[in-house]
């Protein structure tokens, strides 16, 4: 599969590490996502390394959604969480520009735990927008979701995580990014251009956004 193909690869032996959850569900949509969330989210307990295993190392999209997902929930409103979301997505989709067929993660990020309850009830305040939006997703405009297209999406994702650690103590802001990024991964996920457009346009309203405080407070 090529570097910047972001379509699901076809399936092997080991479904976590072929665009599917560890009990073999295909991931197509935002649902999907939550899904396998609500999976691995069983015990009192999370970590990161085991949402990644549940979610598929391979699968760089979704580990690009989930973060943005979480930034996006009340979840954001934990000191940290918008830092460590914007690092977390900054090396997966770093490692997606640079052609690396996983995702590897250092040890100090995989080993950190998010309270099972609270991505529960995380997921739950997701999970009606997320069917809202997986029925109204499908494959458009691709000239949008082409090889070079995806590498100048993959880019301005990157510059946008960049950006979150020193925007965190506005959460507003942070969330509005995240957004931003929430659509960009949908639309690579499910190859609509559309959704990758709405990404554009999001991004430029959180730019506008920071502008205006900007100006505001000066």
């Amino acid at each position: 599969m090529s570097v910047l193909d972001m379509s699901p690869p076809p399936p092997i032996a080991d479904a976590r590490a072929a665009g599917t959850t560890l009990y073999g569900r295909p991931l197509r949509g935002l649902s999907d996502v939550l899904d396998a969330l609500d999976d691995a989210a069983r015990g009192t307990n999370i970590t990161v390394g085991e949402m990644m295993r549940e979610i598929g190392v391979r699968s760089f999209a979704p580990l690009i959604l989930i973060p943005a997902m979480i930034l996006v929930s009340p979840l954001s409103g934990i000191p940290g969480v918008p830092t460590f979301g914007a690092i977390f997505m900054l090396l997966v989709t770093v490692q997606k520009l640079i052609g690396r067929p996983h995702v590897w993660l250092p040890g100090w990020l995989t080993r950190r735990r998010v309270p099972a309850a609270r991505l529960r009830r995380a997921n739950a305040w997701m999970r009606r927008p997320a069917e809202w939006i997986d029925r109204r997703t499908h494959r458009r405009l691709t000239v949008l979701v082409t090889r070079s297209a995806n590498a100048v999406t993959l880019t301005v994702i990157a510059l946008i995580c960049a950006m979150i650690p020193m925007l965190e103590i506005l959460p507003m802001v942070t969330s509005l990014f995240a957004a931003g990024i929430a659509f960009f991964a949908l639309g690579l996920l499910a190859r609509d251009g559309l959704f990758i457009l709405a990404g554009y346009a999001w991004s430029a309203l959180a730019v506008g956004t920071i502008w205006m405080l900007v100006n505001a407070a000066t």
